[in-house]
């Protein structure tokens, strides 16, 4: 399977921020829209960076209450890893599983067109493996 199958499924929409956007206000959008990352972007379609709520705990540890109303700019990852629609699945889990990662965003053509999590990989994954397994129930029983 596909990345681009997982973004029919799940829709093409990302949260984004500007980088100038404060912590604190990052928290609301995070909390509002129930996710766990969110893309930095100065207009929606370029990636400047992404934050992660894990990113905003750690800094908070160190920093304190005054991290929330710093820019996000300041917190994020800077160095993003992307994937491509046509990307395969089982190599993004890969990839996502040896560098921890728990969301990565979609490009196409340098624009940003998507985002994947961890749970929407493996939640495919879990999907593709059924199908396979009632295929295989099928032919067992002569119902091909």
């Amino acid at each position: 399977m596909r990345i681009a199958e997982i973004l029919r499924s799940k829709g093409t929409a990302v949260a984004t921020v500007p980088p100038d956007t404060t912590v604190r206000a990052l928290l609301t959008v995070l909390a509002e829209r129930n996710i766990g990352a969110v893309v930095v972007s100065p207009d929606g379609a370029t990636i400047e960076g992404i934050v992660s709520e894990r990113d905003v705990v750690r800094r908070l540890a160190v920093h304190g209450a005054e991290l929330l109303d710093r820019p996000v700019a300041e917190i994020m990852t800077a160095r993003v890893r992307t994937c491509g629609p046509d990307d395969h699945v089982s190599s993004l889990r890969d990839v996502m599983t040896e560098h921890r990662i728990r969301h990565m965003p979609v490009v196409s053509e340098d624009r940003l067109i998507g985002i994947v999590s961890i749970g929407d990989v493996v939640k495919s994954e879990i999907t593709e493996l059924a199908t396979e397994r009632e295929q295989l129930v099928d032919y067992l029983q002569g119902r091909y």
